[in-house]
């Protein structure tokens, strides 16, 4: 089995991922799937970028291949390069490149973490020529019809120098993500850890505490992922509060006046 074709099976989500819509973000990705434009996806971590994602993936039956950005991510990690084997060289395609060729989705996580140099290798695939050339082997491939372009990344992490080129975030159709309202947080909650809609309730409860407290210098609140978190270590029978503290406050500071206040909210919710 050749690398493609091991990608290609392996990425495929073949059972309907649970995903609770906030908005028409359903909608719109999938119009933008049916027009062959890019995604750019904005809105704190842990709220739901990666899991819409999956969900999409699933509803376009199509191969999702995620791409974690990172300082060190250069061109040859997403597009490819070539390795020694023995006596030969041979080409081993990225993940980007992988993902053009099979017609799938490739998302690119926290795109702002990656190099400059790197992120300008999509933009022939973000815009209407729909082409990634592949400069080391001499080859321009076209984008199938399949192809979908997605990125993600979280505005209150932006700096001067970790922002999206205007040249790059314009060719995009842009969704913006946040927090569930309460009840459909609950709602999350409560599905994906596994617990009843009232300690889902009080968990969210805490999870809102905890966003208050970032104009007093934590830098995020909970997020719906840490909230989770914390309902399957209790489902697995850890104790309410010591589920709170580490799988909600110990992951959020290490500031200790921070982590007293938490541990303070935690008493009081629970």
């Amino acid at each position: 089995m050749s690398y493609q074709q091991h990608s290609f099976e392996h990425q495929r989500i073949t059972e309907e991922p649970f995903y609770l819509p906030t908005g028409d973000e359903i909608t719109v990705g999938l119009a933008a799937a049916a027009n062959q434009l890019p995604l750019l996806l904005k809105g704190p971590t842990g709220c739901g970028k990666t899991r819409f994602m999956r969900y999409l993936a699933w509803r376009l039956q199509r191969p999702l291949i995620t791409v974690s950005c990172h300082d060190d991510l250069s061109t040859a990690d997403l597009v490819g390069r070539y390795l020694i084997r023995g006596n030969d060289t041979v080409w081993l395609d990225g993940p980007l490149t992988t993902a053009v060729r099979i017609g799938g989705i490739c998302y690119l996580d926290e795109i702002v973490e990656a190099r400059k140099d790197t992120t300008v290798v999509i933009h022939p695939l973000a815009d209407d020529r729909r082409e990634l050339p592949l400069e080391k082997r001499g080859e321009l491939i076209t984008a199938p019809a399949g192809f979908m372009l997605a990125v993600s990344y979280n505005p209150g992490y932006q700096s001067v120098l970790k922002d999206l080129k205007p040249s790059t975030r314009q060719r995009f159709v842009s969704l913006s993500f946040r927090y569930p309202a309460a009840a459909q947080e609950s709602h999350i909650v409560a599905a994906e850890a596994g617990i009843d809609k009232a300690l889902a309730g009080r968990l969210v409860r805490l999870g809102e505490l905890t966003r208050g407290l970032k104009e007093s210098g934590l830098p995020e609140g909970a997020s719906t992922r840490l909230l989770i978190q914390a309902g399957q270590l209790i489902v697995s029978g850890i104790e309410v509060r010591t589920a709170c503290m580490v799988g909600i406050v110990e992951s959020l500071t290490d500031d200790p006046d921070l982590l007293e206040a938490l541990r303070e909210m935690v008493s009081a919710v629970f």
